[in-house]
This record gives structure tokens, sequence and C-alpha cells, in this order.
């Protein structure tokens, strides 16, 4: 008799020893995996390693092909496939399934809000869907149409993902810092939405973005410079190499300070995953921890001033 399946997580390539680790460690026992795609009897609560979860899953015998689409069609318009078996009955199904428009997004511009579901096929004759997930985007990787020629580096897309995601970023004249900023992936990304933005770091801009007319450098540690020591900022952005520990102290620095509007920084993790420094992260008020499709073994921390405070 098959297993109710009440939970799905889709983990990162490459990450899915560390989801079922930080799902063992909420109570979650994952029962098995199909490709990425952990499958639990267990509901599906939030876990930051997952790109995407499937909110409501169902899972239906289905007789053909036709009979897949229409259960689906059935229920609403738009489905996204995570195919890690049965390709070729995969593919004409989602034939037989309206397009979904998942043309590259065009930053800055809001997440697509129209309602986008999830399905696979477990084996030939069992449909898996969920009508809702966690993310608007196609197995929750959003794309978009890419700078191939101002960036110094492709770290722009990870800052691009993360404002797409929190549906915010600086506007035009807000103060930013960029705490390790070189050689300015960050900076330059921040800079071209026409903010100020200040980019700390040790070693030098790329000559390019240090040149851009909103950008200013100060040499120092990230680390070794107090909030105090700044003037106000209505955000702080980090993608800095440091131990999850030392940036958490870091978080916490500035959120003590009440100098800055937004946090957006990303924890690195180096060899085995600190989950107890996640759960720190977690604990903090007006936080949240998120795995973006552009991260590697990392996650990135967002930071909101509660509304209260900002009175």
């Amino acid at each position: 008799m098959t297993q109710q399946i009440n939970g799905a997580w889709l983990a990162p390539e490459g990450l899915e020893a560390v989801l079922e680790q930080d799902l063992n460690r909420r109570g979650v026992q994952i029962d098995r995996w199909h490709g990425r795609l952990a499958l639990s009897q267990q509901p599906a609560l939030y876990s930051p390693w997952a790109l995407d979860i499937w909110l409501e899953p169902q899972s239906v015998s289905i007789t053909s092909i036709r009979h897949a689409a229409e259960t689906l069609r059935a229920i609403q318009r738009n489905w996204s496939l995570y195919a890690a078996d049965c390709f070729r009955r995969t593919s004409l199904i989602e034939d037989k399934l309206p397009p979904v428009k998942a043309a590259p997004l065009v930053f800055p511009t809001q997440p697509p809000s129209s309602p986008l579901g999830a399905w696979t096929l477990l084996d030939a004759g069992t449909l898996l869907f969920s009508a809702k997930k966690s993310t608007p985007f196609v197995n929750g990787t959003p794309q978009f149409i890419e700078d191939r020629i101002g960036p110094p580096s492709r770290a722009y897309l990870k800052l691009w993902e993360a404002c797409t995601r929190l549906g915010h970023w600086p506007q035009t004249g807000q103060q930013c810092f960029d705490l390790g900023a070189t050689p300015g992936g960050w900076t330059w990304a921040i800079a071209q939405l026409g903010a100020n933005v200040t980019a700390i770091d040790r070693a030098p801009l790329d000559p390019r973005v240090a040149a851009m007319p909103t950008v200013s450098f100060q040499q120092g540690s990230a680390f070794g410079l107090e909030p105090t020591d700044l003037p106000e900022a209505d955000w702080v952005f980090s993608d800095i190499i440091a131990y999850p520990k030392r940036l958490l102290a870091l978080a916490n620095r500035w959120i003590e300070s009440g100098r800055t509007e937004r946090l957006v920084l990303t924890v690195k993790f180096q060899g085995e995953t600190d989950h107890e420094t996640v759960s720190a992260f977690e604990a903090i008020q007006g936080g949240r921890l998120m795995h973006l499709a552009q991260n590697k073994h990392e996650l990135t921390f967002f930071w909101q001033k509660p509304e209260s405070e900002t009175l």
C-alpha cells in the first residue's frame, strides 16, 4: 500500500543530505527520495534549505497521459514539471498542459503573482502534484536576462534574486553599505538601481565599479567597523566569506544598533553545515533565511526593522 505523502521538499543540487539533516532536526522523517524531491508522510513545514516546498501534495493513480493532464487542468491552469523519472511520459503530459510563461525576468521586477503548481510522475501510473508551493518560480529557480558586460563577477545574480524574492530593492537616493564588497558585483548591482552605495573592503574595487557615480569606497574590515562608525543606512548588504557565527555576530550588531532598515547577508558554510547557527539566525525577530537558486552551500538572511521602530 502506497504511503500518504503530505510533505515534499525540493533540494538544491548536491545539498540533499543537508536538507535531510535540517528536516530531521525539525522532526520530519524523509520516507523516500524522488530525484531531489524529498517525500514524507509528515506535513510540509518550512526548511530554509529547500529550493521549493510543495505545500499540499496529492498522489493519484492515472490511466493515461490524457488522464494525467485532465486531472491537473481540472484544478488550475499553471503547472510546472519536476522530472526525475519517466521522462518521455512526463514530456507527453506536459505537452497537453497550457504552456507556462516563464520568460527570463528583467531586473528589477516583482516576482510572478499567478498561481503556479508543481507535479511529477512517481512512476508510470502515479501522479504527484501540489496546487500550492512556496515559490512562484519553476522548481524554485528564477531566471534573469543577464548582463554579461557591466558587472565584474556573476555574484550580482545572487543580489538580483534576493531582491526579487524579497519584492523590494534599493531605490534612487537611498544609502546602502556593501560589506566585504570586492571585486564589486553586489556594489555594481546596487549602484545600477541609482542608490548610493559605500563599498567596504580591505582590497580595492574593480576600477569600473569604483568609477560609478553613486559608488564610494572605504578601505577597511567589515568586521572591524562598528555600525556607529558609519552613517545610518537604508540597506546593509554582505556577500563576504566568513564563518557563520562571525556573520551572526555582525548581523546582531547592526540590528541592535538600530542604524539600518534592512539587512541582506549571505551565510556561507565551509565543511559541515552549522545547524546551530542556522537556528540562531532563525530566532532573530524580523529575520528569515532562504536558500536561493544562486546560492551554493549557503543561505541568505533577510532582516527588516519592525514597523513600530520606523515610525
